[in-house]
């Protein structure tokens, strides 16, 4: 049997925020086991904790779709890391440790002050524009991404935000809305949805707009990869920096920038974007949160 835990990431209360399987001790597990767990756990994402290859760093990661397996995301990264820095932890501290991902070493500091616990992971690629989509201008057209989504043409873009394809490991295409009621019709409409994910060459749409409370509010959907809709997407949030470098709303230097995510799916989460930009180039992308542990357990290792 293997023990496993779940946390509510991106958030600091329990049933908000983004949930995450954990799954200790898995070294023996192979690729399908570890997919088979990925389905039975169903969650967006399920992360599996190995030895590292480098007994310096905290261990070896892999993070499951329930659909397949993804070289890196943010918010296993941000639950797990918390996971391990604070497994016997006691009053307040600050630790710094590496997850092996496959898109590479990923730093995280993770640190609690009282009963609040967050970690900030440096993103291991840094975004930049995707090149090889099958047909870019169809999946950057207003009028193909609206129907996509159900809107109105007029409500694509908003000041100097228009779409974009980025990437950074995964890649997403993004769509920015002109106001937050049309962010909470949106949906995926059929066929013009799957028609947009073949121009575009992937499979998930990041929408955001301004928003009351932050600087921007956000949704994101990836049904062909077996998540509806995302109620924190810690990857795209990080990806969003190229995003915003290209709307004009990142200056030279260091950027902060708090988010939302999942409100229109009643489980808010609060996600941190931190960018640093020299001479017009992203230079570093920081992601924090928080994460709060809700259940644990014993789980049977597929056959």
């Amino acid at each position: 049997m293997l023990t496993f835990q779940t946390c509510d990431v991106f958030t600091d209360r329990p049933f908000a925020g983004n949930p995450l399987a954990i799954v200790l001790e898995a070294d023996g597990l192979s690729p399908a086991q570890m997919q088979t767990l990925a389905r039975e756990f169903n969650l967006s994402e399920t992360i599996f904790v190995q030895a590292p290859a480098d007994p310096a760093h905290a261990a070896r990661v892999r993070i499951f779709f329930p659909t397949a397996e993804i070289p890196f995301a943010g918010h296993p990264t941000i639950g797990c890391a918390i996971h391990l820095a604070s497994a016997g932890a006691v009053g307040d501290f600050d630790r710094d440790l590496v997850l092996e991902e496959a898109a590479g070493l990923v730093p995280v500091r993770v640190w609690r002050r009282g009963e609040e616990v967050r970690a900030e992971f440096l993103a291991p690629v840094l975004p930049h524009g995707v090149t090889d989509a099958p047909d870019r201008d169809a999946a950057l057209d207003h009028k193909r991404l609206a129907a996509a989504l159900g809107l109105e043409a007029g409500e694509i873009g908003f000041a100097g935000h228009r779409p974009g394809l980025w990437q950074g490991g995964p890649r997403f295409l993004y769509a920015p809305v002109a106001s937050l009621a049309a962010l909470g019709r949106a949906r995926p409409i059929e066929p013009f949805w799957s028609e947009q994910m073949r121009a575009a060459g992937v499979d998930s749409i990041y929408l955001y707009t301004t928003g009351e409370d932050c600087a921007f509010r956000a949704r994101m959907f990836s049904p062909t990869a077996g998540i509806p809709e995302d109620p924190a997407t810690g990857s795209a949030s990080a990806i969003l920096a190229a995003q915003l470098l290209a709307s004009d709303a990142l200056g030279e230097g260091e950027t902060r920038v708090e988010l939302r995510q999942g409100v229109e799916m009643g489980r808010p989460s609060e996600i941190g974007l931190r960018a640093r930009v020299a001479a017009g180039r992203l230079v570093e992308v920081r992601i924090s949160g928080g994460a709060v542990p809700v259940a644990e357990g014993r789980i049977r290792a597929p056959a």
